[in-house]
């Protein structure tokens, strides 16, 4: 089960997060979120432990920009939360980066999307379907997992709460993979509750 922590916006906080057994921070580089990770000094990100992942969040961003700010905060992985086409994943996928794509979902239908991504993508992220592009807080019916037949591997998001574990265990999908949290985990927009997510990490990894 991996665990990806979105939505940092302090080191300090990152700092105390990588302590936990994380296996990726999520930085997010779209302007209008609250969680906008972009005034992060880079050399403090670049510093961090090589064993913690770093996946940037964009939306609708041009390649060019996604290339600068990997380089600039050495980013692994990258998550597409926008209308992205398969070509845009691939090419970025081409330049030796994990790609991740974000699919708000709601009905068993939203899952057809994804078979043109198959080959495009590393990981899919299932969130809350919603007006804005995640960062709802809010949770989707779980039992529509059961309508997604890829073998893509895929992520959970979307209202994840501190008391949720113990559902979390029981989904038995062959292509789940880990659990993207963030806003159900914070002291405010971007500052996470330590405390929280180690006591959840725990019963999750129990």
């Amino acid at each position: 089960m991996k665990i990806k922590v979105c939505g940092m916006t302090r080191t300090d906080n990152i700092n105390e997060l990588i302590r936990l057994p994380v296996d990726m921070i999520g930085l997010i580089f779209y302007e209008k979120s609250s969680r906008y990770a972009g005034h992060l000094l880079a050399e403090k990100i670049r510093a961090l432990s090589p064993g913690i992942r770093k996946a940037g969040v964009f939306v609708h961003a041009p390649q060019a920009e996604i290339e600068d700010r990997t380089k600039q905060y050495d980013l692994q992985a990258i998550q597409l939360h926008g209308n992205e086409s398969p070509d845009f994943c691939k090419k970025i996928k081409q330049l030796g980066i994990t790609v991740i794509k974000a699919f708000p979902v709601s009905e068993p239908a939203d899952f057809d999307r994804t078979k043109a991504y198959a080959a495009a993508c590393d990981y899919f992220l299932f969130d809350t379907k919603t007006p804005q592009y995640g960062g709802s807080g809010q949770p989707f019916d779980w039992k529509i997992l059961d309508a997604y037949r890829g073998s893509t591997p895929f992520f959970l998001s979307g209202g994840i709460a501190p008391d949720d574990a113990g559902r979390i265990k029981a989904i038995q999908h062959p292509s789940f993979c880990g659990v993207d949290l963030n806003s159900r985990f914070e002291l405010s927009p971007g500052i996470k509750n330590i405390d929280l997510l180690r006591t959840f990490i725990e019963t999750l990894k129990s």
